[in-house]
């Protein structure tokens, strides 16, 4: 495969605004500009340049956790920690590792605050391993009664919820398990816009080709890859009561401790067993041109009795060549049934990707330049599994 332009040419390039005055969500360069003018703040640490991605900032963990009895939502009158007073029964230090509990929620302040202009809103979402590894997690801020999204102008700290849903994990200060983008204005594209857009630079590719006839409503929808005789891997199904898995570790652990391969039933389908979390792998390749950044839309409840996709962030560059040598990056699904056996054919919408406009062109792309770890994916298992890169035989 060759590697995709990092850096935007000065053509292609669009003019780069003050970040106060931006519309759209603010690339990288803007994010640093965002750091120096203290907008996000990090006392006594710094914030590190790998932290900025071409339209996020990773978020990461404090020095201590809350172990709480169960979730919550602070009203418009109160701060996080007031309503924790009566909700937290144990105090963990993370300084030098601890280990999650599968099914319990705890509450963990992060090292980033933001101290936003009043035009200047936020959205948090999970990193993508974080997803891949049933990890549930959303960003609490004080006075709100929303998960993940941060009023403009909001000043003070931010909070994470994390739940292990199925591996316990181990944890430690500094670790990054979510993202938060900053944008100003009216950002989210119409169908109308989509449709233009992919008719310019297509950005739904299957068998190496554009995709004739896109599904809308409200963002495009994405379907499954189910296809194959009974010998393909298709997707992973996770073991519960595995050994915790240590999230500051890359590429050590062997897949076949955590997760069963599923295999297609005849007439190209599966059937998911309920409360069960599988990864599986979109058939249409996903682009995201430089000017633009997307969102997952987690669960539709149109697409049946399933939940689809943690991870929410695509940046610009996901799937993308100028060369048009890569025609998308497929998108990992996680994906959980709910309450019954759920059964999913091949190509079934299941998911929709919206997308926004960036106040810019980030000066750099995803891709393999700054180390991103899903462009091109062939499989959907995270990177902390040795072999990862490529499907199970």
């Amino acid at each position: 495969m060759v590697p995709i332009t990092q850096r935007a040419s000065e053509a292609e390039a669009l003019a780069v605004p003050d970040a106060t005055d931006a519309s759209g969500v603010l690339p990288a360069q803007l994010l640093r500009e965002a750091i120096a003018g203290d907008w996000v703040v990090a006392d006594p640490w710094r914030v590190p340049g790998e932290s900025v991605q071409p339209a996020s900032i990773d978020l990461r963990l404090g020095e201590h956790a809350w172990a709480l009895r169960c979730s919550f939502l602070p009203d418009s009158q109160s701060t996080v920690e007031e309503k924790i007073s009566d909700l937290a029964f144990e105090r963990i230090d993370l300084r030098d590792g601890a280990t999650l509990e599968r099914d319990r929620p705890y509450l963990v302040p992060l090292i980033e605050e933001l101290r936003l202009p009043p035009q200047i809103r936020a959205k948090a979402n999970p990193k993508s391993s974080t997803g891949r590894l049933d990890v549930f997690t959303r960003v609490l801020t004080d006075r709100s009664h929303r998960f993940d999204e941060i009023a403009a102008g909001y000043q003070g700290r931010l909070y994470l919820e994390v739940v292990p849903r199925t591996f316990a994990i181990r944890v430690r200060t500094g670790l990054a398990l979510n993202q938060v983008r900053l944008m100003g204005g009216e950002a989210r594209l119409t169908d109308a816009e989509l449709l233009a857009l992919h008719e310019s630079e297509p950005l739904l590719h299957v068998d190496s080709g554009p995709v004739s006839e896109l599904s809308l409503a409200g963002g495009l929808f994405l379907s499954l890859d189910v296809s194959g005789d009974e010998d393909s891997v298709v997707g992973y199904r996770a073991k519960k009561n595995s050994l915790p898995i240590d999230l500051t570790s890359r590429g050590s652990l062997k897949w076949q401790d955590y997760w069963e391969p599923v295999h297609p039933e005849p007439h190209a389908r599966i059937v998911l067993e309920p409360e069960i979390f599988y990864l599986l792998l979109s058939a249409e390749g996903v682009s995201i041109p430089p000017a633009y950044a997307a969102e997952m839309l987690a669960y539709d409840p149109t697409a049946g009795e399933l939940r689809t996709h943690y991870a929410g962030f695509f940046d610009p560059g996901f799937g993308y060549s100028r060369e048009q040598t890569l025609h998308g990056s497929r998108a990992a699904l996680e994906v959980r049934a709910r309450d019954v056996s759920f059964m999913v054919e091949h190509r079934q919408p299941v998911c929709k990707l919206a997308f926004e406009r960036m106040a810019s062109v980030p000066d750099v792309l995803y891709g393999e330049e700054i180390g991103s770890n899903y462009q091109g994916q062939r499989s959907m298992l995270s990177k902390h599994f040795a072999g990862a890169g490529a499907r199970a035989a």
